[in-house]
């Protein structure tokens, strides 16, 4: 009676509120073993000397002379029930530690700098104490204290604990760093843009949490098939008493049966099939990188047949780089990157910072700039290396210049034009001297991602703002079909492109991760924002892909299959179960004991099979 009096105290609760759970099941069935043995154990025969009742598989059919007690069925189903809820706690616990583990990543002290007459010195405190705009300082080995910008210092920093990826990433001076990722390298000095609950880490846990404690519809029908299922197996258990007694069966036999017949009914195992296999699910997502906002985006993924794709940032890095570059007669690639980049050194322009991380990625060493200008959109010129040097559009260095561009050079840039690609015209000492060809680069992992998308039968759509020549170019590259790409589109146009496939018929999964996106995130059905995309983004999606890897898309999508797979699989072996097991223990078929065991078997399954999750494995 102490063991099961939580079952007791919730079927008194349920009773008061006019409802019956499992709980009213268990209580119910141990209630009546204690009374029934207890009432047998003074009334009948079974209190005499020398009374013995050998264990059965099957329950006794004795008559009224020999009755039967049934204490030890009072205790071990209350005991089965116990070790089952003992499990089933501990796969909650082992799913969650995912969530714990986010929670316990980050730094708990940090080194921050603070002005000193002699120079900056280093402070010692706890991260909670770090405001927005300190600077802090990472040691190779040491954890990023919190979300911000590197100020000095170039390293690598491993972030496969938050994104799920292998390979560190190269920092520098304006590059942003995560909280709690690790320092591989050199010594960054950081400036702290964001704290507590605004960083990144913060915001994934925050969201495991929701996505743990919410109910997917799965769940909410299983719930309503339970208010319905307890009454109604009190009322066939009764039935099962009564009809025992009428065909002239004995006291004993009858209650057996009904007894049988409460225990095995308990779908114990019905309301741990959606909650272990979403903790699970939504774990694992967390480990690999992939944050699912809430249980009814599950239910979405299985009906996405298209998915929508942003362009830049993306499919492709958003960063512009260099494709190709192309020297005039008698020219060197060393001495054009040489005054190329270091013109474009000092510039702000995107197209001027690939060139000149270009020319530094190829081993030039750049030198320092004078007299630099800016020419309003047209170009920039400066003085490197003693010679005035012009970087621009062609019709700038013709036009204001009165330069003459080599019919070679004119050729090839035409072609790159004709590709989608930006030609950025060269000239120094009154010649023109070559083009740096420059694009937005595609991603190494898009076209992969592209055809693990077409495996999962999903149609992908190329959507940019970019020009119509970009757009196929990038589509070539990834194996997007011309007629699914749609370019020159405003954020207001991406959105009615989301609602024209959806009045088509289409399910549409969108992935994006600008600002202009974030109208379409929350248009379209499924909702996938790349995690270094802008909070805006983020915000408006269903699932968050932490790497910015296009692969985590085709993984998330896996992986929430896998786990509505998995809850789908739960509640039909729970259902299958208590539907063939009730016929049985009514006919007089099955021991209570056993019962109780079996059902307690039943949550043990359920358990075990939303484990599996656990070793899903990414594509990537």
């Amino acid at each position: 009676m102490w063991g099961a009096l939580p079952f007791h105290r919730a079927a008194w609760a349920n009773l008061r509120h006019r409802t019956a759970t499992m709980d009213t099941l268990i209580s119910v069935g141990v209630a009546s073993a204690y009374l029934w043995s207890v009432w047998a154990l003074l009334f009948t025969d079974a209190g005499m000397t020398g009374m013995r009742m050998p264990f059965d598989l099957l329950p006794s059919r004795s008559g009224d002379g020999e009755a039967q007690i049934y204490l030890e069925v009072a205790a071990a189903v209350t005991t089965f029930i116990i070790a089952g809820r003992y499990l089933e706690a501990r796969a909650k616990r082992a799913s969650g530690a995912a969530l714990r583990a986010l929670l316990d990543m980050g730094a708990k002290e940090v080194s921050v700098l603070r002005d000193a007459p002699g120079g900056p010195t280093e402070t010692r405190m706890p991260v909670a104490r770090l405001q927005v705009g300190d600077r802090f300082v990472v040691r190779p080995g040491e954890k990023v204290a919190t979300d911000g910008t590197v100020v000095r210092g170039t390293s690598a920093v491993d972030a496969s604990m938050l994104t799920g990826e292998s390979v560190p990433v190269e920092v520098g001076p304006d590059d942003v760093v995560v909280g709690a990722t690790v320092n591989v390298g050199g010594r960054l000095v950081v400036e702290a843009t964001r704290i507590g609950a605004d960083t990144q880490l913060a915001q994934m846990a925050r969201l495991v949490e929701e996505a743990q404690s919410g109910k997917a519809e799965v769940q909410r029908l299983a719930d309503r098939v339970s208010a319905v299922f307890v009454p109604v197996v009190l009322g066939i258990s009764l039935v099962t008493l009564a009809a025992w007694l009428l065909v002239g069966a004995s006291a004993t036999a009858a209650f057996t049966a009904a007894v049988a017949v409460l225990i095995i009914a308990c779908p114990c195992a019905l309301g741990l099939a959606t909650p272990t296999a979403l903790l699970v699910g939504t774990g694992r997502g967390a480990q690999l990188g992939i944050l699912i906002k809430g249980p009814e985006i599950l239910e979405s993924t299985r009906r996405v047949d298209t998915v929508v794709l942003d362009k830049t940032g993306t499919v492709t890095t958003g960063q512009m780089g260099v494709e190709a570059v192309q020297l005039a007669a008698g020219g060197t690639p060393g001495r054009l990157l040489r005054l190329a980049g270091s013109l474009e050194d000092a510039s702000e322009h995107p197209i001027g910072r690939a060139v000149a991380r270009h020319a530094r990625n190829t081993g030039v060493t750049l030198a320092p700039v004078a007299s630099f200008r800016n020419h309003g959109g047209h170009g920039v010129s400066g003085v490197v290396d003693g010679h005035v040097v012009l970087a621009g559009r062609r019709s700038w260095l013709v036009g204001e210049w009165s330069l003459t561009a080599p019919d070679d050079l004119a050729a090839g840039a035409d072609a790159a034009e004709s590709d989608g690609l930006t030609p950025v015209w060269v000239a120094w000492d009154g010649e023109v001297r070559g083009v740096v060809v420059v694009a937005d680069a595609v991603k190494e992992s898009s076209a992969d991602a592209i055809a693990d998308l077409r495996r999962l039968g999903l149609r992908p759509v190329l959507l940019t703002g970019d020009n119509a020549r970009a757009a196929r170019a990038v589509a070539e590259r990834v194996g997007i079909p011309l007629e699914d790409v749609i370019a020159e589109v405003t954020p207001t146009d991406k959105v009615d492109v989301v609602r024209r496939l959806q009045e088509g018929g289409s399910t549409v999964a969108m992935v994006g991760d600008g600002v202009n996106d974030a109208a379409a995130l929350a248009q379209a059905d499924l909702g996938l924002a790349m995690g270094t995309g802008t909070d805006v983004a983020i915000e408006a999606s269903d699932l968050t892909l932490v790497s910015g890897d296009l692969r985590a898309a085709p993984d998330a999508i896996r992986l929430a299959r896998a786990t509505l797979r998995t809850i789908k699989g739960n509640l039909f072996w729970a259902f299958a179960y208590n539907v063939a097991a009730l016929p049985l223990a009514a006919l007089g078929l099955l021991n209570p004991l056993i019962a109780g065991a079996a059902m307690a078997f039943s949550s043990v399954f359920v358990v075990t099979n939303s484990l599996r999750l656990r070793r899903f494995e990414p594509t990537r």
